[in-house]
C-alpha cells in the first residue's frame, strides 16, 4: 500500500444517508482528495440485527443516495461483510489513508467503531469521526454533578441552552475523480421482501428528497396544530420524520430550524414549534440515556422492575401482534403497524400499555416486535419508550398509569375514523359501541351482520380486572403501599 497527497479518502456512510448537513462528507471533500463513498452492510456490526421493515427502508434509501452521488460525479460503493475487513480491503485497493465517518452512539456500535479506529491507526490509517446524528454528542450535556440527566425536562432545557444549529450546508457539488471499484449489486442483497411482499401497503418515500418533502408538508399542514393534532390518530398532524431521522436522511437541526423559522415568520404559533422541538429533544434524551446506560436494552432502568412477575402468555402476545385483542383501538394500531410499517404515537402508548399491563407480557417482547416491524425502529427511542410505558425507565410514566383502551379510543378517536379504517369488520357499529363492541345489544350487532367471537374477537381480558392485577404486581415491585384511582 502506498500513500501520498493524491491518495483518496474513504467516506463511510452508515446512518447518515444524505448529502446536506453531513459533516463527514464536508470534511472529506475539504481534503481536496478523491472521495470514495462506501456503504457496508454488516449484518452484526451495530450489535443488533436490523428488523425486516428497517431493511425495506434501507434498500430504498441507499438507492436514493446512490442517485444523488451519481449526480455529483461519484459512485456509491456497496460492500457486504465485516466492516473492518471491508474497509481494509478498500484501503488495500486504493491506498486511502483516512476514513471519514459520522459517529454512531449506541453502545455496541460505539465500541465496534473504537476497535476499528484503533486497529486502523496502528497501520497508519486515521479515522475521523463527527456528530451528524444528534443535536449534541452524548457526554456533552451533563447535570450539575457532572453526570447524565435522568429526567427529561431539565435535560431538554440544558440541551437547548447549550447547543446551537451548525451552518446549513448542501454538500460539495463535484465529487468526481474517485477510482473505479467493484461494488455489489443492491438487488442481490435481498432487502426488499418477497414471497410474500408484505410491504405493498407501505406509503413512504425513503431518501433525502423524501425527508425534505415530509418536513415541508408537516410545516405547512401539521405544525400549526401539532400540540393537539398529534394525539388524534386519524389526522395527518404528525411529522412522520422519524424514519428519515433514524437513517440520517435529514439532520435534526434542519427540522428544528424549519419549525423555528415558521414561528418567527408568524406562520405557526411559537408554542406549537416548541412542542415539536421538545419531541426532537425526547429523541435526543433517549439516545443520550442509551449511551450512558447500555444495560437498558435488556434490563429495567430501575432494577426493582426486573422482578416483575411477567406471564408467558404466547396466545395473548400472538393475538396482540395480529390485531385480534378485541379492543378496537389496540387492534387498529397493530394492524396499521403491520400494513404500513408505522404506528401513530398516541396509539403506540396504548398498545404498549395493553401488552404490558393488561396482558402482563414482558415489555422486551413488545420492543422486539416493534424493532422488526417499524420502519423507524431506533434502538434508543424504542427501548426508552417501552420502558417509559412499563414504568421501569428514566423519567417513566408513573407505575399506576394504565391506559384504558376504551376511554382512550373514545377520547382520541371520537368519530371512529381511525378504528373504522383499520378494523373494517366493526365499521358499521354506531359510535357509542365502536370502542367496546361487546357492549352493543344483540339487535344492533345482528342488524349489521356482526357476530362477536367470529367476525371480531371478544376481549382477551376484562380491562378492569386486568388493571387491578397489574397494579397489585406493580405495587410489589415498586415498593409502593398505595396508589391513586383514576
Amino acid at each position: 500500500m502506498t500513500t501520498d497527497d493524491a491518495a483518496p479518502v474513504i467516506l463511510w456512510f452508515r446512518r447518515d444517508l444524505r448529502l446536506a448537513d453531513n459533516p463527514a462528507l464536508n470534511h472529506a471533500a475539504e481534503t481536496g482528495r478523491p472521495v470514495i463513498p462506501v456503504y457496508i452492510l454488516d449484518d452484526a456490526g451495530d450489535g443488533r440485527s436490523r428488523g425486516a421493515a428497517s431493511m425495506w427502508w434501507l434498500d430504498k434509501s441507499l438507492r436514493a443516495l446512490a442517485e444523488s452521488l451519481k449526480e455529483r460525479g461519484a459512485e456509491l460503493i456497496l460492500r457486504r461483510g465485516d466492516s473492518e475487513a471491508e474497509l481494509r480491503r478498500l484501503i488495500d485497493q486504493t491506498g486511502a489513508d483516512t476514513v471519514f465517518m459520522n459517529r454512531l452512539f449506541e453502545p455496541d456500535a460505539w465500541a465496534r467503531d473504537a476497535d476499528i479506529a484503533h486497529g486502523l491507526k496502528a497501520d497508519g490509517v486515521e479515522c475521523k469521526g463527527y456528530n451528524g446524528a444528534l443535536m449534541a454528542r452524548p457526554g456533552s450535556v451533563l447535570n450539575g454533578s457532572g453526570g447524565p440527566y435522568k429526567v427529561f425536562t431539565p435535560f431538554k432545557n440544558a440541551l437547548l441552552a447549550a447547543t446551537e444549529a451548525p451552518p446549513h450546508t448542501t454538500g460539495p457539488r463535484d465529487l468526481s475523480g474517485g477510482p473505479k471499484l467493484e461494488s455489489d449489486d443492491i438487488d442481490t442483497w435481498g432487502l426488499h421482501p418477497t414471497r410474500p411482499d408484505w410491504s405493498r401497503g407501505f406509503d413512504w418515500t425513503p431518501g433525502e428528497a423524501g425527508a425534505t418533502a415530509a418536513l415541508g408538508r408537516f410545516v405547512k399542514h401539521g405544525l400549526d396544530h401539532y400540540g393537539k393534532g398529534r394525539d388524534i390518530p386519524s389526522l395527518p398532524a404528525t411529522s412522520r420524520l422519524s424514519p428519515h431521522l433514524h437513517w440520517g436522511e435529514i439532520s435534526p437541526w434542519r427540522a428544528i430550524a424549519a419549525a423555528r423559522d415558521a414561528a418567527a415568520d408568524g406562520k405557526v404559533p411559537a408554542a406549537e414549534a416548541d412542542k415539536f422541538i421538545a419531541e426532537i429533544a425526547w429523541r435526543e434524551f433517549s439516545a443520550h440515556l442509551l449511551h450512558h446506560f447500555p444495560q437498558m436494552t435488556d434490563k429495567a432502568f430501575r432494577p426493582e422492575y426486573d422482578a416483575f412477575p411477567w406471564l408467558d402468555d404466547d396466545a395473548g402476545f400472538t393475538a396482540w401482534t395480529r390485531g385480534q385483542t378485541g379492543y378496537p383501538i389496540v387492534d387498529a394500531g397493530m394492524r396499521q403497524l403491520w400494513k404500513t410499517g408505522w404506528m401513530h404515537n398516541r396509539v403506540r402508548m396504548i398498545v404498549a400499555s395493553f401488552l404490558i399491563k393488561d396482558l402482563l407480557v414482558d415489555w422486551r417482547r413488545g420492543e422486539a416486535w416493534f424493532w422488526d416491524t417499524l420502519v423507524d425502529a431506533d434502538l434508543g427511542s424504542n427501548v426508552q419508550n417501552w420502558q417509559w410505558v412499563a414504568g421501569s425507565g428514566a423519567d417513566a410514566s408513573p407505575y399506576f398509569r394504565i391506559f384504558n383502551p376504551i376511554t382512550q379510543g373514545e377520547k382520541f378517536d371520537p368519530d371512529g375514523k381511525y378504528v373504522r379504517k383499520w378494523v373494517p369488520e366493526i365499521a358499521r357499529l354506531p359510535d357509542k359501541y365502536l370502542h367496546a363492541p361487546w357492549t352493543a345489544p344483540v339487535e344492533v350487532t345482528r342488524g349489521i351482520g356482526l357476530r362477536l367471537g367470529h367476525d371480531y374477537p371478544r376481549p382477551l381480558v376484562d380491562h378492569a380486572q386486568a388493571r387491578d392485577r397489574a397494579l397489585a404486581a406493580l405495587k410489589r415491585v415498586s415498593g409502593k403501599t398505595e396508589y391513586p384511582h383514576d
